[in-house]
């Protein structure tokens, strides 16, 4: 059975321990899940600006691909490997 790392941004927002959180979470496993809570201020619009920030957060110094579905208000982030 597969397990899913599960993370919420809150109302810190994406924080650089956010950040580092998943990069150690992605070194094991390949696929997290991320709610956005209210405290966050969440609107859709936010959602795609989140989304790029936790990403090039990850991607800093890192041959990986990564790529995400917004589900409601929940961002599900899928590793992929480097082409």
């Amino acid at each position: 059975m597969k397990t899913v790392a599960k993370f919420q941004i809150g109302k810190f927002g994406v924080t650089s321990g956010n950040i580092e959180a998943l990069k150690l979470v992605f070194k094991t496993h390949k696929q997290a899940r991320i709610s956005v809570l209210k405290s966050s201020g969440r609107t859709r619009e936010s959602m795609e600006k989140i989304v790029s920030y936790i990403i090039k957060g990850l991607l800093a110094g890192e041959k990986a691909r990564y790529e995400y579905r917004i589900i409601g208000f929940t961002i599900v982030l899928n590793k992929r490997k480097a082409r």
